[in-house]
C-alpha cells in the first residue's frame, strides 16, 4: 500500500515562473508563457487528477515570447506575448486567457499589428495523462492503463479506464478545428490591423459524472458562478481603513485569498468550505478549515457554518482501522482523486486526526458565542455529542484521562497532530517519541471543547449537562498541569510518550495551551516568557521549536520553522492571559514579515533570527496562498481590537490594544449575531457602534 501523503515528503518543485490558477477543487499550474509542458509538475487539476499534461500553443510552429501576464481574480490570467518575427513580418501579439473551474476554458486572440493581412497556422497541442495528484506533487507518476485519445465530430478526447471507472477529457472549439489525435488546428485569417479570436473548451467526464464547467465558452467570465461568488465575498467581508498601507494591503490579500480558497458543494451551495492551500492541498482538511474558520471570527460565520455541516455530513460511523474511522470522529482530509483509494488507506477520506474531533466542538461553541442562529446550533448539537463521545471512547486510548494517538496500520500517518511530519514529536536531546503520545495542545483542545459545549448546554437550558461537562473540564485541567509541567524547563511538556514520560521539548505548543484556557494561571507568566525568549521568538515570529533543543532546524518543516497561524493561537493566547503588550508585539512583527511576501503570508518559513537577515527567509515548498495562513492576519486584527464576546448573555468585551502605528484604525462590517458593526480607533479614543 502507498504511504499517504504528509508533510515531510517535499512536493515536487513547481519553480517559480509559474501561473497558478485556483477555483474551488480545480487548479491550473502553467509556466509564464500559459503552456503545459510534459515532464513537469504543471497541470490541469480537476478533483486531485490531472487532467492535461500538455497544452501548448504554436503558431507558425512557434512558440510566443512571454511579456507580461494580466492577472484577473485568482481563476482567470491572460498571458500577453509576441512572435518573434524578422524585420519584414508584421507583428502579432498572442493573447492566452486560461480560466479554470471543473475544467479549462483558453480563450485564444491574435491581433495582426502589421499593415497588411496574414494567414498563420494555429496549431493548440494537448496530452492528457489522468496522473492523480499525489503521483504528481511526490514526482512519481506512473502509467498503469493506456490513455486513448481519438477526434471526431469536432471534439478531442482522451480516456481512460482506472479505479473500476472511465475517466474522460473532452476538447470541443469555436471556431471548429482540424483536429488530429493530439491538436487542434487553424488556419488564422486576419485582416491589417485586425485580430482572430478562438475559444477552446477543456470538459471533465468523471465516470458516469459530467462535471460541471464554470466558465463555458460564449459566456462572460465576469457573469459565471465563481464571479458572482467572489463578488458575494468581497462585499460581506471586511471593509478596514488604516493609516498603514503594508497592514491594509496585507489584510486585503487575506480577504481576496480565502475568497479564492472556498469551495462549494453542487448539492448544498449554500455550505462553503475553505482548501487547505494552493497548490497541492485544494481539498477538504478537517483541522485546517476548523481552525481557519475560528480564525475568521468575527469577520465571517458563514464560512465556519458551512464547515461544521460538511464535516458532520462525514463524521465517522465505523470502526475502520484502514481509514482510521470511528464513530463520532472527524476526518483529517478527504480526497477525489483516482488512486487515492490507495494513498488514504481505502477510501476518499481518512481520519487520521487527533485534533480535528474536539476542534469540531470548541468551534460550535464559538459560533454560539458570537450569536450564531440558535436553530443552526441545534442543529449540530447531535454531532457535536457524538464527536465528545468519540473524545471519550476512542481518543482515550487507555483511560488515563488524556487524549492520544497511535496509527491503525503502517500508512497512517506517524503523527496526528498539527504538527504531523515524522521527526515533529521528539525529546529535548532529539530523540523520537514513541506511540502512543498524548499532545498537550490536544488536551487544551479537549478541554476548550468541553467548555464550550457546556456553555451551549447552559443556553439552551439544560444545567445538568452543563454542570458535568464543566466537571470533566476542570477534572482534566487538574491532571493536565500534574502530568505535564515541567519546573525545571519552566513549561508544559509537548506531550506524553507510550510510557507516560514526559516530552521535553520546548516548543510552540505551549501558547496552544494559553489559547484554549487549559494553563494554570499560576504558570501563565512563565509560558510567556519561554514565548517571548530568543530560543522560541525569532524577530519575525514564534519558532516551532526552540533553537536551544537538539532537534532544532530552522529549515524544517516543523523543528524551528514559523507557522503564521500557530502564531494567531499564541497571540490570542497570550492577551487571554493578559499578556496583552506581548501579544501586541508578536503580532506586529508577524505583520511586518508579511510585507516580504508581497502581503501573503505563507504557509511557513524559515526560523532564523531577525538580527541574521532583513528579511524572513521563505520555505522553498511552503503553500501559498494557504487557508489558516490567509486567515492569520485577520485573526491578529481580531486580538488587537480585543473583541470578546457572549451573545446570549448580552455581554462584549470591547478594549482595543492598536499600536499607534495603525490608528487611526476603523473596522467595518464586524459580525455580531445579525448584527454588524464598525470599530473606530483614533490616536486617544475608541468606539464600538
Amino acid at each position: 500500500m502507498a504511504n499517504p501523503w504528509s508533510p515531510e515528503d517535499s512536493p515536487a518543485p513547481i519553480g517559480s515562473a509559474t501561473l497558478t490558477l485556483i477555483e474551488g477543487t480545480s487548479f491550473c499550474i502553467t509556466d509564464q508563457a500559459g503552456r503545459i509542458q510534459p515532464g513537469r509538475a504543471h497541470g490541469l487539476f480537476v478533483r486531485d487528477t490531472r487532467l492535461l499534461n500538455r497544452w501548448e500553443l504554436r503558431v507558425d510552429g512557434t512558440t510566443a515570447e512571454p511579456l507580461s501576464i494580466q492577472h484577473g481574480d485568482p481563476y482567470t490570467a491572460t498571458v500577453i506575448g509576441r512572435l518573434a518575427t524578422d524585420r519584414d513580418s508584421p507583428h502579432l501579439l498572442v493573447l492566452l486567457r486560461h480560466s479554470v473551474g471543473g475544467g479549462l476554458r483558453t480563450d485564444i486572440e491574435l491581433r495582426n499589428l502589421g499593415h497588411r493581412p496574414v494567414e498563420p497556422t494555429v496549431v493548440l497541442h494537448a496530452g492528457a495523462d489522468f496522473a492523480d495528484l499525489f503521483e504528481v506533487k511526490d514526482n512519481r507518476v506512473t502509467h498503469h492503463e493506456p490513455v486513448h485519445s481519438s477526434a471526431a465530430n469536432g471534439t478531442l478526447s482522451f480516456r481512460r479506464e482506472q479505479a473500476g471507472k472511465r475517466v474522460q477529457v473532452r476538447i470541443g472549439a469555436e471556431p471548429t478545428p482540424e483536429l488530429a489525435e493530439t491538436t487542434l488546428r487553424w488556419t488564422a485569417h486576419i485582416p491589417a490591423r485586425g485580430c482572430w479570436r478562438a475559444c477552446v473548451e477543456v470538459r471533465f467526464q468523471d465516470g458516469a459524472e459530467a462535471v460541471e464547467l464554470r466558465h463555458p465558452c460564449g459566456y462572460p467570465i465576469e457573469y459565471a458562478a465563481p464571479a458572482r461568488q467572489l463578488r458575494a465575498w468581497r462585499a460581506a467581508g471586511p471593509s478596514v481603513q488604516t493609516n498603514d498601507p503594508d497592514l491594509a494591503r496585507t489584510l486585503h490579500r487575506s480577504v481576496e485569498d480565502l475568497g479564492s480558497l472556498r469551495m462549494f458543494d453542487p448539492e448544498h451551495p449554500g455550505n462553503a468550505v475553505v482548501a487547505a492551500g494552493s497548490p497541492w492541498f485544494m481539498a477538504l482538511f478537517g483541522r485546517d478549515s476548523l481552525l481557519t474558520s475560528w480564525l475568521l471570527l468575527p469577520f465571517d460565520h458563514q464560512l465556519a457554518l458551512g464547515t461544521l455541516r460538511t464535516l458532520a455530513a462525514q463524521q465517522g460511523d465505523r470502526v475502520d482501522p484502514a481509514t482510521e474511522e470511528q464513530p463520532g470522529k472527524i476526518l483529517h482530509e478527504m480526497r477525489f482523486g483516482a488512486t487515492s483509494t490507495l494513498t488514504l488507506g481505502g477510501g476518499r477520506a481518512y481520519y487520521g486526526s487527533i485534533d480535528a474531533t474536539p476542534l469540531f466542538v470548541l468551534l460550535l461553541g464559538e459560533l454560539h458565542r458570537w450569536g450564531v442562529d440558535p436553530a443552526a446550533i441545534e442543529e449540530l448539537l447531535p454531532h457535536a455529542d457524538r464527536a465528545i463521545d468519540w473524545v471519550e471512547r476512542y481518543g482515550d486510548r487507555d483511560g488515563d484521562g488524556f487524549v492520544e494517538y497511535r496509527r491503525a496500520n503502517e500508512s497512517g500517518l506517524l503523527n496526528q497532530g498539527w504538527k504531523d511530519s515524522w521527526d515533529a514529536i521528539a525529546y529535548a536531546d532529539g530523540t523520537l517519541a514513541r506511540p502512543p503520545i498524548a499532545l498537550a495542545e490536544v488536551q487544551g483542545y479537549v478541554y476548550a471543547a468541553y467548555r464550550a459545549r457546556a456553555r451551549i448546554a447552559e443556553d439552551f437550558g439544560d444545567p445538568d449537562r452543563a454542570r458535568e461537562l464543566r466537571t470533566r473540564a476542570d477534572g482534566l485541567k487538574r491532571r493536565f498541569d500534574q502530568k505535564f509541567w515541567l519546573p525545571w524547563t519552566g513549561a508544559y511538556a509537548l506531550g506524553l510518550d507510550a510510557d507516560k514520560r514526559p516530552i521535553d521539548a520546548l516548543a510552540s505548543n505551549i501558547g496552544h495551551c494559553l489559547w484554549t484556557g487549559i494553563a494554570e494561571r499560576r504558570r501563565a507568566p512563565e509560558l510567556a516568557a519561554r514565548l517571548r525568549s530568543p530560543a522560541l521568538f525569532s524577530g519575525w515570529g514564534i519558532r516551532t521549536l526552540a533553537a536551544t533543543m537538539t532537534a532544532y532546524d530552522p529549515l524544517s518543516y516543523h523543528n524551528g520553522s514559523v507557522w503564521p497561524h500557530d502564531n494567531a493561537l499564541c497571540v490570542a493566547g497570550l492577551a487571554r492571559y493578559g499578556f496583552v503588550e506581548q501579544a501586541t508585539r508578536l503580532a506586529v512583527a508577524l505583520l511586518d514579515a508579511s510585507s516580504h511576501f508581497q502581503h501573503r503570508l505563507p504557509e511557513l518559513f524559515c526560523g532564523f533570527d531577525r538580527a541574521d537577515f532583513t528579511a524572513p527567509v521563505p520555505y522553498p515548498t511552503s503553500c501559498s496562498p494557504q487557508a489558516w495562513a490567509s486567515a492569520t492576519p485577520l485573526s491578529l486584527l481580531r486580538t488587537l481590537l480585543r473583541l470578546d464576546p457572549q451573545v446570549a448573555t448580552g455581554q462584549r468585551r470591547f478594549a482595543p490594544a492598536v499600536p499607534q502605528r495603525y490608528r487611526p484604525l476603523r473596522v467595518e462590517r464586524l459580525r455580531l449575531g445579525g448584527r454588524e458593526l464598525t470599530a473606530e480607533i483614533t490616536a486617544d479614543s475608541a468606539r464600538l457602534y
